[in-house]
């Protein structure tokens, strides 16, 4: 059986039930069945959910997966990474609980070590969900080793041959390297090894300042490094509109975060002592680019990423591919009609969530001869900074790329009571709705829990409801969600027109 690939597995005894679960090493694979109603290679989110979901509807189902059940999110994204931030955060609040709320000063280093064998532990628990044990027993044939198409409706792996009826590409997509001079002359951290750490780095240098790259710069700041976060365009978080992100980077200044933007020239190199030597030209306060001359610990490279088509034998198939991934249409079928390819392999939402949902989409269109559109899916997300960032639907630039009129309702939470009272009153949320009526297009928020409020919006759009009837929703008072309700009381004051209200008044003065 193939070894894993990834570095992440330690010694610790948390990472051996995760290698027990999701890669056991005395895994049996089991004698293929005559023919499937579906094979899944890849057991990642979208090969899980598309396993499970078929098995469920009485499918024959086979999974193959040659690394770790669970993929990136399990194992090196989501759940290790917000393990990091929420104890990032906790240490953040705990500093400064005694001139926040009046609480007890703190001094002294936290234990860092305690922190990531904490998330370790969380992460080796919930890794039994994903276990190949667990989806055994829900009938599912399950292979551990290298899957590789040999033919339209044929994959092997271990030597043995599963015919299928249709199959679901599902292996993802992984870190890429950048092309920085020196960079592969120097040792460096990637989300697949960054959670291998047992110290916290004296210093360290962060290439990238997408969403990865500002939760973690922002999560080893707060829990005592040197970080030093590089980015080659003028600002961080570059999908966001600009003053989103720059509350995010007001708040990752203020915990010590040095942002190097417009990075030009980066050239890295190894220093005798084994630290890593970095120069840059860029600019630290939105002032002239300088040159920087940087000696770090550690470096996190966290800059795009490349999908997983090495070896599947895509050709063998007909199916085709590029440097992006799999190529799919809207229902996500490959040029091979029997095989459909879901996740990071063959989406530009690289998310986990989205993932999730376009595996049901691949089961009905696959076993059903359905016809659901991956274009219909109002997928949200959110980047876990301090204030987190999220959005669902389109910003205005889109609008305007489109011929869109839009009408923007912004309510900042400083407005909102409950966000007042917990000290989270930074930030808005802003809801764009099509001009003239009250259909919801897009939404954004920035706040201590956008992540969470989001939902709500997003569920709006998916089922028409507009922001009138969300005026007219009950909300809990005091809580942060209330933020949205004040959007939909914003738009219902619009609707009294400056008519309506000579009406009103004249009808009052009748009736006194």
């Amino acid at each position: 059986m193939s070894e894993p690939e990834t570095t992440l597995l330690g010694s610790s005894p948390h990472d051996r039930e995760l290698v027990a679960n999701v890669h056991p090493p005395d895994w049996t694979n089991p004698q293929p069945a005559e023919r499937y109603h579906l094979v899944v290679v890849g057991a990642g989110t979208a090969g899980l959910v598309s396993a499970a979901g078929a098995a469920g509807l009485g499918a024959k189902v086979a999974l193959v997966e040659r690394n770790l059940m669970g993929g990136d999110c399990l194992n090196v994204g989501c759940v290790p990474s917000k393990g990091v931030i929420r104890a990032a955060r906790a240490w953040h609040d705990a500093r400064t609980a005694a001139e926040r709320f009046g609480g007890p000063p703190v001094n002294g280093a936290g234990d860092f070590n305690v922190a990531m064998e904490r998330m370790r532990q969380l992460r080796a628990g919930i890794s039994h969900h994903d276990s190949a044990a667990r989806f055994r027993d829900l009938g599912i044939d399950v292979f551990i080793g290298e899957g590789r198409f040999v033919a339209s409706d044929a994959v092997e792996v271990d030597g043995k041959r599963l015919r299928f009826r249709k199959a679901i590409i599902a292996t993802g997509a992984r870190a890429a390297a950048p092309p920085i001079p020196g960079l592969d002359e120097v040792e460096h951290l990637t989300n697949e090894n960054l959670f291998n750490l047992t110290e916290a780095p004296r210093s360290i240098g962060i290439i990238g300042a997408g969403p990865i790259g500002c939760e973690m710069a922002q999560s080893l700041a707060r829990l005592g490094s040197e970080v030093h976060l590089l980015e080659a365009m003028d600002r961080i978080l570059t999908v966001e509109e600009e003053d989103s992100a720059a509350l995010v980077r007001r708040q990752m200044l203020a915990d010590g975060v040095k942002i190097y933007c417009c990075g030009k020239n980066t050239k890295l190199s190894r220093n005798e002592d084994g630290s890593i030597h970095m120069t840059v030209d860029a600019d630290l306060v939105h002032g002239e680019p300088e040159h920087f001359d940087l000696d770090v610990e550690k470096l996190l490279v966290s800059v795009g990423r490349r999908p997983n088509t090495d070896g599947l034998g895509l050709e063998a198939a007909g199916v085709e591919y590029s440097k992006h991934g799999v190529t799919v249409d809207d229902r996500l079928r490959t040029t091979n009609g029997r095989i459909f390819a879901v996740g990071d392999i063959a989406s530009r939402y690289k998310f986990t969530h989205a993932a999730d949902a376009l595996a049901r989409i691949a089961i009905r269109n696959a076993l059903f001869f359905g016809r659901a559109k991956a274009s219909d899916l109002v997928i949200p997300w959110c980047t876990y900074t301090s204030p987190e960032i999220a959005h669902v639907g389109i910003y205005p630039r889109d609008a305007e790329e489109s011929g869109i009129e839009l009408e923007t309702f912004e309510v900042p939470m400083a407005s909102v009571d409950r966000a007042i009272l917990d000290g989270e009153d930074e930030g808005f949320l802003r809801i764009y709705v099509k001009k003239g009526s009250d259909r919801i297009l897009g939404a954004t928020v920035v706040a201590a829990h956008a992540g969470d409020l989001i939902g709500e919006v997003s569920l709006a759009m998916t089922h028409g409801i507009g922001l009138g009837k969300i005026s007219a929703a009950i909300h809990p008072y005091p809580t942060q969600a209330e933020v949205i309700k004040k959007a939909g009381d914003a738009w219902s004051r619009t609707r009294l027109t400056p008519t309506a209200q000579k009406l009103f008044g004249l009808f009052f003065k009748i009736f006194r």
